[in-house]
């Protein structure tokens, strides 16, 4: 629009500095892309396609820690169920704010994958009700650290984080095999290990790579999705699934707080806090990537506070109600580039639709019929992601001597530790065996302290020593 047309049409109560009246459309135009609503029809498309992007990694961790510890299912769809829920609402605060809480960005929110590398010996050991509990002050430790972010982010730098990132998507993989070979021995109804629980597995994952790297738009943006639908189709085709859960299920479903119950060991507490922390770091990365493709720009340090107090809000609602740790989903970036719709209020409006579909039952039941094998070929594909995220936040920072070994000795120590989980339990009390053996913790304050003891060298001292 040019200055003469904005000049000539007035709105009352508005006037520039000359005393004219300004255009009404002038101040639409001039605010960020991030700040403006695209006409529904093309807005609910666009909400449906990054709800479709961020689905299966919602649904899976709840079903997974439900498997894990043999929840029947019932209880396994209401995980599910409440992990829509949850996230909807997280989603929400983030992307609309509340005060100081929510970036205010076109970020989704989700059950993280992260928190399952001490999840499931948490809840295997003590019960679901010490993950929730854990999870409910370590929401509280992540806003005070959103809070206090400015102070405390120097702790956490690239390859402190990257080492944290790694090790958990270490740590997760030998569950993503286990479900690949048919569920943990105990429940694959003898046929653990069968060649043709690899083979839909497999199946999963060459989709899964194939269209993410030869399809394009919604065909790579959703390849985990068309994955588990094709691995699901043959299974069913093989008589591997069974709808009984999606039958019993009811129509329509109100949760309740503290369905689970909340149990506070010290141990669990301590260990899920520390991965809050390497999660927030990833959600400012997240956060970062976000701003920059939406206003290409950096977020400034009150969305990134904003950001972080939104996880915590919703880590400790979630444990309330029975859901896993809430984060932000770093897929979703793939989806506000490739669609170039930047709009807040699009991802808001994912948000709002899952909230609703949390409330039918039926829904969520669906998930709980997925086949081990169809689940462990996609989940697979994610912790591995997880792991490779961890290797690129340590590839970011300059690998010389001092950064080689803090990053030798922190995967030494938490990957030793959690391979011999029998051997540091005998040794040392209950809680801290739990600590020790997560691997995350040992792995963690390993790297923050040695990254803090050692000193740093110049750039020209250490090429030097390379």
């Amino acid at each position: 629009m040019s200055a003469e047309t904005t000049a000539a049409r007035p709105r009352s109560g508005a006037h520039t500095s000359s005393g004219e009246l300004e255009d009404p459309r002038s101040a639409s135009e001039t605010r960020s892309p991030v700040d403006q609503m695209p006409p529904l029809r093309r807005a609910f498309p666009l909400a449906v396609q990054d709800l479709l992007a961020m689905f299966v990694g919602n649904a899976a961790p709840p079903l997974i820690v439900a498997t894990a510890i043999g929840m029947a299912a019932g209880e396994t769809t209401l995980m599910v169920q409440l992990a829509m829920i949850v996230s909807g609402v997280t989603t929400l605060l983030q992307t609309l704010g509340a005060g100081p809480i929510g970036s205010r960005l076109p970020v989704m929110q989700g059950t993280s994958f992260a928190f399952l590398a001490v999840a499931i010996p948490i809840a295997q050991e003590f019960g679901i009700a010490a993950v929730f509990g854990g999870a409910f002050i370590a929401g509280f430790v992540q806003v005070i650290f959103g809070g206090a972010l400015h102070w405390i982010s120097r702790l956490f730098p690239p390859l402190v984080c990257g080492v944290i990132i790694l090790i958990i998507g270490i740590k997760l993989m030998p569950t993503a095999i286990d479900y690949a070979a048919g569920g943990a021995p105990a429940e694959a109804d003898g046929d653990y290990g069968a060649l043709f629980h690899f083979g839909i597995a497999a199946l999963v994952v060459a989709v899964t790579v194939l269209c993410n790297q030869f399809g394009r738009g919604f065909l790579s943006v959703a390849s985990v999705l068309i994955g588990l639908l094709v691995g699901y189709a043959v299974a069913a085709a093989f008589g591997m699934v069974s709808l009984q859960p999606v039958a019993e299920a009811d129509w329509l479903f109100a949760p309740t707080p503290l369905h689970f119950g909340l149990d506070f060991t010290s141990g669990a507490i301590i260990a899920i806090t520390v991965i809050a922390l390497a999660s927030s770091m990833e959600s400012i990365g997240d956060l970062t990537a976000v701003s920059r493709t939406a206003i290409g720009k950096t977020p400034t340090s009150r969305q990134l506070s904003g950001g972080v107090m939104a996880d915590g809000i919703g880590t400790s609602l979630g444990a309330l109600f029975g859901a896993m740790p809430n984060t932000t989903f770093s897929q979703n970036t793939g989806v506000v580039v490739l669609s170039g719709v930047v709009s807040r209020f699009v991802v808001a409006l994912a948000g709002g639709i899952l909230l609703l579909a949390g409330f039918v039952p039926k829904f969520a039941a669906f998930f709980s019929t997925i086949p081990y094998a169809v689940l462990g070929g996609a989940v697979l594909v994610m912790f591995s992601m997880v792991a490779s995220a961890g290797i690129q936040v340590i590839g970011s920072e300059v690998l010389n001597r001092r950064a080689m070994l803090i990053v030798a000795v922190s995967l030494g120590l938490g990957i030793g530790f959690s391979f011999a989980p029998e051997e540091v339990t005998a040794a040392f009390p209950p809680d801290l065996g739990l600590l020790l053996t997560s691997g995350i913790v040992p792995a963690m304050l390993t790297a923050v302290i040695m990254n803090l003891v050692l000193p740093q060298r110049t750039p020209a001292v250490a090429e030097q020593t390379r």
